[in-house]
């Protein structure tokens, strides 16, 4: 399948923005409202971060592609996206509170963690996939800081209670990896699954 545009199966505008920032034409394909879109999220007992964001992404791509069918829209690829952070193996999910955030901003204060990426894109005929890991090092965030992040709203709805392009910025001393990834959708896998699909996007060998 070639198709100018894709179905973007995700609510998140980072991924939109990112989309956009390669020239890639979108339609949005979300989750209807008798979808519970956050329980594909749910960690498993003895799953691995890595077989996480997997599982999740390629939940996602298969729950999209019925709601493709369902909605009886117009055929193009669709793609799916998730971003998880973890310490070792433990999991940092989404915070259900602010004392969640707080607890996971005090884990990555003064350390290092993993910020992993899966991308799954659907042709028509086969699915493809790409993964990215990068690591991040926060300095040591001063409970002031982590009080004043955690009131702004600002970890709620993300991996670990913090995004990478948000004020929090300014205490990340180190990155090896992927910055888009690290936002929640990989520029350079995603380009190559587009690319591989033949679908246009900015710069487009």
């Amino acid at each position: 399948m070639s198709a100018a545009f894709v179905y973007l199966a995700s609510q998140s505008p980072r991924r939109r923005q990112l989309l956009e920032q390669i020239g890639v034409r979108y339609e949005l394909l979300l989750p209807g409202a008798h979808e519970d879109a956050e329980a594909l999220e749910a960690v498993r007992h003895r799953e691995t971060p890595a077989e996480y964001v997997r599982r999740v992404t390629r939940a996602k791509l298969d729950a999209a592609r019925h709601r493709l069918e369902a909605l009886r829209l117009p055929a193009a690829p669709i793609l799916c996206a998730d971003t998880t952070v973890a310490i070792g193996r433990r999991i940092l999910g989404k915070p259900g509170d602010s004392g969640q955030a707080r607890e996971m901003l005090r884990a990555l204060s003064g350390r290092s963690h993993r910020v992993l990426s899966a991308v799954a894109l659907w042709s028509g005929t086969r699915r493809t996939e790409a993964h990215s890991v990068s690591h991040v090092r926060f300095a040591r965030l001063p409970t002031v800081v982590i009080d004043a992040y955690v009131d702004s709203g600002e970890p709620f709805g993300k991996a670990g209670a913090y995004a990478i392009q948000s004020a929090l910025a300014g205490w990340i001393e180190h990155i090896d990896g992927s910055y888009s990834g690290i936002m929640g959708l990989p520029l350079a896998e995603t380009a190559a699954l587009l690319r591989r699909a033949k679908v246009p996007h900015a710069l487009a060998a």
